[in-house]
């Protein structure tokens, strides 16, 4: 996959650096995880991190963005301890490179895939049957990346099986990652997106008015594991807390499918 591989590392630097400003190193005898994590596990992910915080007193600092530019910023040598991806794909480009720790890895959550509406009270829709490029009109289908960011693969994958993307592609339009393709139907900038059910819980200004049937695109699977070299003590408690009965019950809290420890 080609990128522009002098830029993401400069917004890596810029990153790193706006990180250390808002987020001073932790006191003494306390340990800092840092976690790069896919976009769409922001709401829920905080609040579990937050609450492991407070339980262990070890600082959790998450970098959220598009699993696609996780993932590169990781193959660039970016200083995380645990990776989380919106789909396996990402992580097992990284673990075939060496970069993360196979013998930590797990399947964490799973997700649903939906069409939102911009407005709170927009009809609902069968998929197997609408027009979706007659309701767009001369308006965009907000989409996450749909060849790199696993939000937007899976949409594409799924409006292919259902017949619409031929219709619908000369209309999409993409972000950096899912929770700015949401950003885009909130504001009514595009009238209609693809995101996850949990982005669509966490918004405002939207309505779910189909489910994607799930055999129409491959299972939605965010994987979980410490980035090689940084399997400490604490690390491993993280990543063994995101599988506990407590985390758990924030995820499922926050519509996410949690796998069980």
């Amino acid at each position: 996959m080609i990128f522009n591989r002098a830029s993401t590392y400069v917004s890596w630097i810029a990153a790193a650096v706006l990180a250390a400003v808002l987020f001073p190193g932790p006191a003494a005898g306390q340990a800092r995880i840092t976690v790069f994590a896919a976009a769409s596990t922001k709401t829920a992910l905080d609040e579990a991190a937050a609450a492991f915080q407070q339980e262990t007193g070890n600082q959790v600092v998450v970098s959220y963005a598009g699993s696609a530019a996780l993932a590169r910023q990781i193959q660039l040598g970016a200083p995380a301890d645990v990776f989380i991806s919106a789909n396996p794909g990402w992580m097992d480009v990284l673990q075939q490179e060496g970069l993360v720790d196979s013998d930590t890895r797990f399947d964490f959550l799973t997700n649903r895939l939906v069409l939102v509406a911009h407005g709170r009270d927009a009809a609902s829709v069968v998929l197997e049957t609408a027009d979706l490029a007659g309701l767009l009109g001369e308006g965009r289908l907000a989409m996450a990346l749909v060849d790199a960011v696993p939000a937007g693969i899976y949409g594409k994958a799924a409006l292919t099986a259902l017949g619409h993307w031929p219709e619908v592609v000369p209309k999409v339009a993409q972000a950096a990652n899912v929770r700015a393709a949401l950003a885009l139907v909130v504001s009514g900038e595009a009238p209609l997106g693809v995101v996850y059910a949990t982005d669509a819980a966490a918004a405002g200004d939207v309505s779910v008015i189909a489910v994607f049937p799930e055999a129409s695109h491959p299972p939605i699977i965010y994987p979980a594991a410490a980035v090689a070299g940084t399997a400490g003590e604490e690390t491993r408690a993280f990543l063994a807390y995101l599988r506990s009965a407590a985390a758990r019950s924030v995820f499922e809290g926050h519509g996410f499918g949690a796998e069980a420890d």
